[in-house]
């Protein structure tokens, strides 16, 4: 195709109209770019240290870019950040928006009482056997039931015993010949056949046998069986009732097994009943049995009442406190203490807006407040709320936790081992490369990542594609290996 001269001359002058459009162009973005470049340092007007990987919070680099370890940009770390020492930095401004709220170790009394809840049961060992003493038949009955109510030499049952008829008849006809003698072991054979002193008496004082006993309790209490009926037949030692003195109870209380050390045997204790408000019965811890309970986690101590009257009936629900003076603690409130398992953390207010997590002993808790027995000082500030966000933060920075002795956290080979399964992508001279799954102890999700071999022989044997478990710490030169083995199957 051909073009006119005239034609050619005014694409010529459109080209260079849009030439220079489009270099004016270009010069008025980067005027732009540079300009908020400028704009955002000025606003900010923080100076950058170094770059780090966040998961790899010890490797330090230079320059932004990718990290070598995983799939993700590098993260500038600031000097004011540095400078403000360690612990995680919260923008104060954001405080009040996550939740955050500051309280202050302090010294206070701590009530060391404990309560629990129990049942009243009777004393098993107050239990009163009653037996025949010798064969025969039951020729009356007193109208009595178990769960009755007696006492002391109440009345159970006429016995007929035929054997003591001809033997008194014989012990009778000696004592009348005068022998001393013979009449001393003719009345040993009536007590060996079972005779009661009382019964032997009355055959001397009547002069005529007398082989019908009145069954009776020997002490007071209540029925728990009974086996005796009109025109039945009994044998020696067959047990004819049982009964439970109620002179004395037993408040058997679950306490749990976290608090069993602060119960001795012999201690006071103070139960309740909703049976008699506002009175107080006061009695003594008997035993602490030995078993714990299975699904409540909590042990059975044993408290003996007094009874007058009969009141405390076995089954009633109790509550018992087992007394105990207060004391001087340094405490916290409950809900600031993280409780990891392995250890106890509560999140420090740092100044500048910082938070650093601290492991803490702790003791005795009581209204809401638990007791601090090392790691922390009086007048320090922890966060009570918020403080888990704070931690898993803390966790995904690398913070370590400040030590109960207060210094600083020295790493090691010794230090916590974390497990994980994953699949090796690549072994060099520096390490393993692994695409691993989600590492709960770390809060770390599934991702590939660069692991330093603790000693060079774990990784032998080993090729990429091998499926392994393993483990590793976090010293200052990053995430290391200590342990590497293949999964079952392969």
């Amino acid at each position: 195709m051909t073009i006119e001269p005239s034609r050619r001359a005014q694409l010529g002058l459109a080209a260079a109209a849009i030439a220079l459009v489009a270099g004016g162009a270009g010069y008025g973005i980067a005027h732009l770019g540079g300009t908020g470049a400028q704009s955002s340092q000025t606003e900010s007007n923080r100076k950058i240290l170094y770059w780090y990987d966040p998961m790899v919070p010890s490797q330090r680099f230079d320059k932004p870019g990718k990290s070598p370890f995983m799939d993700m940009q590098l993260v500038p770390k600031y000097a004011d950040e540095a400078s403000g020492g360690a612990g995680v930095r919260i923008d104060p401004a954001r405080t009040q928006s996550l939740g955050v709220r500051t309280v202050t170790a302090e010294r206070g009394t701590l009530a060391s009482g404990l309560t629990a809840t129990g049942t009243i049961d009777f004393n098993q060992r107050d239990v009163a056997i009653i037996q025949a003493r010798a064969s025969g038949f039951v020729q009356r009955v007193y109208g009595r039931a178990p769960g009755d109510v007696i006492g002391a030499g109440a009345p159970l049952a006429d016995l007929l015993i035929p054997e003591w008829a001809g033997a008194q008849a014989e012990y009778l006809a000696v004592r009348r010949t005068g022998d001393a003698a013979l009449t001393r072991a003719a009345r040993q054979r009536l007590a060996l056949l079972g005779m009661p002193p009382g019964t032997i008496s009355t055959v001397e004082r009547t002069g005529r046998p007398y082989n019908v006993i009145t069954v009776s309790t020997p002490t007071g209490g209540t029925i728990k069986t009974l086996g005796v009926r009109a025109g039945m037949t009994v044998s020696a030692g067959q047990t004819l009732a049982e009964i439970n003195g109620l002179g004395t109870v037993w408040l058997n209380a679950a306490v749990p097994e976290a608090m069993a050390g602060q119960l001795k045997p012999g201690q006071s204790a103070t139960a309740t009943l909703a049976a008699f408000p506002g009175e107080h019965f006061t009695g003594r811890v008997a035993a602490i049995l030995p078993d714990v309970q299975a699904e409540s986690r909590t042990l059975t101590v044993r408290i003996e009442l007094p009874n007058r009257g009969g009141r405390l009936r076995p089954g009633m629900f109790a509550s018992v406190d087992f007394g105990g003076t207060s004391r001087s603690a340094l405490l916290v409130p409950s809900e600031a203490v993280i409780r990891t398992g392995k250890r106890t953390l509560v999140m420090l207010v740092l100044p500048g807006g910082r938070y650093q997590p601290a492991e803490v002993r702790t003791g005795a808790e009581a209204g809401g407040r638990t007791e601090i027995v090392a790691g922390l000082s009086e007048g320090e500030k922890i966060a009570a709320s918020g403080q888990f966000l704070l931690d898993s933060e803390a966790s995904l920075s690398g913070i370590q936790a400040r030590p109960i002795t207060g210094s600083a956290p020295m790493p090691s080979a010794s230090s916590s081992l974390y497990e994980g399964v994953g699949r090796i992508e690549k072994i060099d001279a520096t390490g393993v490369t692994l695409a691993h799954g989600p590492v709960p102890a770390l809060r770390w999700p599934a991702m590939t990542m660069h692991f330093r071999l603790g000693t060079p022989a774990l990784a032998r044997g080993y090729k990429v594609g091998d499926r392994v478990r393993f483990a590793f710490d976090q010293p200052p030169e990053g995430p290391t290996l200590r342990r590497l083995d293949r999964e079952a199957g392969q």
